[in-house]
């Protein structure tokens, strides 16, 4: 597994992740992977990925389709890409989307992390989509990154200074997570601001 962090503060995002693969008890370290950075680049966006090694090159096979459309400005905007995704995923690069047998839908495997300068996104398993407005980890060490996150929040300025506080923290004490990490900043959107209704004099 991994450690992927994002977090949002003045107006920026910053995804960061470790840069270990493992396979059961075999390490594989960046010194030794020539493509180590867990973190895909599509376009604005930003994507981190954990679960298995194979994700991120099917991943980056299935956003280099100019076929394929994509939009992660939402939280609807991310659920409707992946849900667009499933099917070919399972037909064209055979996922198996069989999970537990009470599952309520069929699962697409995947956990991602995704900034961009609309915000920050999560994706998981069964497609279901969380928009998340401080910070967020994922990954086998994403317990250890959430709490060095929640500690140094408010005591940093910067939201890459706080990312790579969750990133070390998952490092240090994740079997499955290691330096040097990558890390990403986005500058973000200003919110939209909503029209005035003018009232009706009466």
């Amino acid at each position: 597994m991994s450690t992927v962090t994002a977090v949002i503060k003045h107006g920026e995002i910053c995804i960061a992740a470790d840069s270990l693969t493992s396979f059961g008890d075999l390490r594989l370290n960046a010194q030794y992977d020539a493509d180590h950075d867990k973190i895909l680049a599509h376009g604005d966006n930003r994507i981190g990925i954990v679960g298995s090694a194979a994700h991120q090159l099917v991943l980056e096979s299935l956003l280099n389709d100019k076929k394929v459309k994509t939009d992660f400005s939402s939280k609807l905007a991310v659920f409707e890409t992946f849900r667009s995704f499933h099917p070919i995923l399972k037909e064209k690069y055979y996922l198996n989307p069989k999970d537990e047998d009470d599952d309520p839908y069929e699962s697409t495997q995947i956990d991602a992390l995704i900034a961009n300068p609309y915000g920050l996104f999560g994706i998981h398993s069964l497609r279901e989509v969380t928009q998340y407005t401080r910070f967020w980890a994922i990954g086998s060490g994403s317990e250890y990154a959430l709490g060095a996150m929640f500690a140094v929040f408010d005591e940093y300025d910067s939201a890459e200074q706080i990312a790579a506080a969750g990133v070390r923290a998952g490092a240090e004490f994740n079997n499955a997570s290691s330096m040097p990490m990558s890390s990403y900043v986005i500058k973000m959107k200003p919110a939209a601001k909503k029209k005035k209704t003018a009232s009706k004099k009466h």
